[in-house]
């Protein structure tokens, strides 16, 4: 059973990560947040309930711990060459706390509660998002 759940979280990650369109690199700052956002949503609304089931099983296997983990380090990732250009303005250690609140804030499980418990729509939660990113950036260094 547990080789099953395995495989099957690896299909969908794989699946997830195809799905999901190339990094915005380039752009103005409000372009990249909203396309940046636009596309964290849509990933968050569609793979809510299997994130959920793969967090609940994770604690006796180490294999689903490894494939959270992979999953949290690509949206990192994805949210480092996004803002780049006002997260290179920034020390490294100061660099690294911003992406990590910018990962909570952009969290499966925050896109589920807005949706949820705060019953915003799609739209109300992606300006939700957007503003509180916007809100964290440091400004935007001129080009």
């Amino acid at each position: 059973m547990h080789s099953l759940q395995v495989a099957a979280t690896d299909h969908a990650l794989h699946q997830a990560a195809t799905l999901l369109p190339p990094y915005m690199t380039v752009g103005d700052r409000k372009t990249r947040i909203e396309y940046q956002v636009e596309t964290r949503a849509r990933v968050c609304d569609r793979w809510v309930r299997l994130w959920r089931g793969l967090v609940a099983n994770q604690s006796d296997s180490e294999e689903l711990k490894l494939r959270i983990r992979k999953s949290r380090e690509r949206t990192m990732e994805r949210l480092e060459a996004t803002y780049m250009p006002e997260l290179g303005t920034l020390p490294a250690p100061q660099r690294t706390e911003l992406l990590i609140a910018l990962e909570a804030v952009t969290d499966i499980e925050s896109w589920a509660r807005m949706r949820e418990l705060f019953g915003l729509s799609f739209e109300e939660a992606r300006a939700v998002w957007t503003q509180a990113i916007d809100r964290l950036l440091p400004p935007t260094p001129p080009a």
